[in-house]
């Protein structure tokens, strides 16, 4: 009996579990697995892509935006007896009509969500051939809503008050353009201009991801503007420029 037992007993290490005998990794296993590991990883990064996923998140946020803004001036300009697209008290800022230049003083004028404190001196923008029409407002005003902002349009005077708590801008709001201070593709921030007859506005911003400005998704040909440079929105897209390859015209 006793040696029937023993036949079908296994051996017994000093902690009580049964002793099979034990296989670890070679080098050469743990080097195949390293290597395998690697190389998905690599695969991994250059399917995702993170440095385009950001400027694809950042476009996204672009395209709100004037969403955002288009849908306010709307509801401005339809609650307001008389609205004024720019300034607090007057459209004498906004062109006569879209098609008109800017003229050699830059009367008419380009607003930018770029503050104050990175000043532009562009003297080329959207044609104009002598003083830049650009207008900006100071950091600590920009994001108001009540015509002080980078867009001189009064939402706080809406019965109700104003339908956005700031105005948004851009995720970079950078210059960044060739000449330093010039306006160009480069140049990441939002831009807004207007017209008296008809009343109109046009908001415009650059595109960075080439998901959104290359192949059958390329919003800058897609947006019914008149410029391959920007993603344009507004009521009335011939108001600014189409721009052109170099700093000037935009």
């Amino acid at each position: 009996m006793n040696l029937q037992m023993k036949k079908y007993l296994s051996p017994v290490n000093s902690q009580g579990s049964n002793v099979k005998g034990s296989h670890g990794f070679t080098l050469l296993e743990l080097l195949i697995v390293v290597s395998i590991i690697a190389i998905l990883s690599v695969a991994l990064v250059l399917v995702l892509d993170p440095a385009e996923t950001l400027r694809k998140s950042r476009d996204a946020q672009r395209m709100s935006d004037l969403s955002t803004l288009k849908t306010a001036i709307g509801l401005y300009t339809t609650s307001t007896t008389t609205p004024y697209l720019g300034s607090n008290t007057a459209n004498t800022l906004c062109k006569p009509i879209p098609s008109t230049g800017r003229g050699s003083a830059g009367a008419y004028k380009i607003w930018y969500s770029i503050p104050t404190s990175s000043a532009i001196g562009d003297l080329t923008l959207d044609s104009s051939d002598t003083t830049t029409p650009a207008a900006q407002s100071s950091a600590s005003l920009y994001t108001l809503t009540d015509s002080t902002g980078w867009i001189p349009v009064n939402f706080d005077s809406l019965i109700g008050g104003s339908p956005i708590s700031n105005l948004p801008i851009d995720p970079v709001n950078t210059i960044g353009a060739l000449g330093g201070l010039d306006i160009s593709t480069t140049t990441l921030a939002y831009r807004y201009s207007c017209s008296i007859t008809p009343l109109a506005f046009e908001i415009d911003a650059v595109l960075e991801s080439n998901t959104y400005t290359t192949g059958t998704d390329n919003k800058f040909t897609k947006d019914g503007g008149n410029s391959d440079y920007y993603y344009e929105v507004g009521t009335n897209l011939k108001i600014l420029g189409a721009g052109g390859a170099s700093p000037a015209g935009f």
